[in-house]
């Protein structure tokens, strides 16, 4: 009987002395993410191509493409061009020779007609290219010399 309570015994022994499994601990801590968005558009033209005037009428169109952040509010609008003496309202083309060929631009596929001077035409941002059609018209009937003649109309956005 010694023997089976020496056994018994040794065996309580080996169990209490038996290895146990660590009680793990946790720490934690936290930190704060932020992010700046900044507001940005960007903005691009094609040219207007009146072509060859024979005094008749003569429509053109230049695509704009207004890229903004998402929501970004904005206005865009076009200059009176670079022609000294040109009026806001009937911006003109230089020639090589003395005289000025009068042109119309500033109406929109959107429908906002006249964005030249003060006129601009709204939109908001969504983070992808919105394109923009801007119609132009060489009236019928000017009286001018023969010259290839050009001007530069500034696309600004605003927001």
């Amino acid at each position: 009987m010694k023997s089976a309570l020496s056994v018994l015994a040794l065996g309580f022994l080996a169990v209490g002395l038996a290895p146990r499994p660590l009680v793990a601990a946790t720490a934690s801590a936290s930190f704060g993410v932020s992010a700046t968005v900044l507001a940005t558009c960007l903005v691009s033209a094609a040219p207007m191509r009146f072509g060859t005037y024979t005094r008749a009428v003569l429509n053109a169109t230049s695509s704009v493409s207004v890229t903004c952040t998402n929501p970004t509010p904005y206005n865009l609008s076009l200059s009176s061009g670079l022609t000294p003496g040109a009026p806001v309202v009937t911006p003109k083309m230089t020639g090589f020779v003395p005289g000025l060929l009068g042109f119309a631009p500033g109406s929109t596929s959107q429908g906002t007609a006249q964005m030249l001077g003060a006129g601009t035409v709204a939109g908001a941002g969504n983070d992808s290219a919105q394109t923009l059609s801007v119609q132009g018209q060489v009236s019928a009937g000017q009286h001018v010399a023969s010259s290839e003649y050009g001007d530069t109309i500034t696309v600004a956005i605003t927001y």
